[in-house]
């Protein structure tokens, strides 16, 4: 193989390496909010959706939340983990308490943007800090094995439901392919097909 070649055989390789290991550090976690979905189910229309995006290397955590339809009015909203099975069961609240700080209350419809810090104790239930080792990184970690075992669940309580109107369990969330990945495949396809 002469050089030139073997020069762009090895970029294509670089490329998708270096991108693949890029979207490595972004972890994906979605949920259906329902009132069907709550520990002891209810019959409240509210529905909901949210989107947790931690990302391993800052050590922060995007949630994006919207609901609509609810029959009471928002009084909290946190996530809870671990359960004891997946999708199914309740735990103790994991992130700050009692209440995603910001997150709308008193109303029946809403959105909420966030992002957390994990290294800062503030982001977190003290409670769950001490039982996962006493650090922020011991609640960080067992979060992440948490989500990524569907043991965690994020629910919006009301005032008609003091122990959650709508929840779901979130479940990983796997990114599309990037435009670069899907290039240093073809490439990487291309130039394997040619040395042939």
């Amino acid at each position: 193989m002469d050089k030139k070649k073997y020069l762009r055989w090895m970029s294509g390789g670089l490329l998708v390496v270096a991108t693949t290991a890029a979207q490595a550090d972004l972890l994906i976690y979605t949920a259906s909010l329902s009132g069907a979905a709550e520990a002891t189910p209810n019959a409240s229309p509210g529905v909901g959706s949210a989107t947790v995006t931690i990302n391993t290397v800052s050590h922060t955590m995007l949630i994006d939340v919207m609901f609509d339809a609810l029959m009471g009015l928002t009084t909290a909203a946190h996530i809870h983990c671990c359960t004891a099975a997946a999708n199914t069961g309740t735990a103790g609240v994991a992130t700050a308490v009692p209440n995603f700080p910001g997150f709308p209350t008193g109303v029946s419809s809403g959105s909420y943007n966030a992002s957390f810090d994990l290294t800062l104790a503030s982001s977190w239930n003290a409670a769950f800090i001490t039982a996962k080792g006493g650090t922020t990184a011991g609640a960080e970690a067992a979060l992440l094995d948490g989500l990524d075992d569907e043991l965690a669940y994020l629910n919006i309580h009301s005032n008609l439901f003091p122990g959650g109107e709508i929840r779901g369990f979130l479940t990983r969330t796997l990114p599309e392919p990037s435009a670069l990945t899907l290039l240093g495949l073809g490439l990487g396809g291309l130039l394997g097909w040619r040395r042939r």
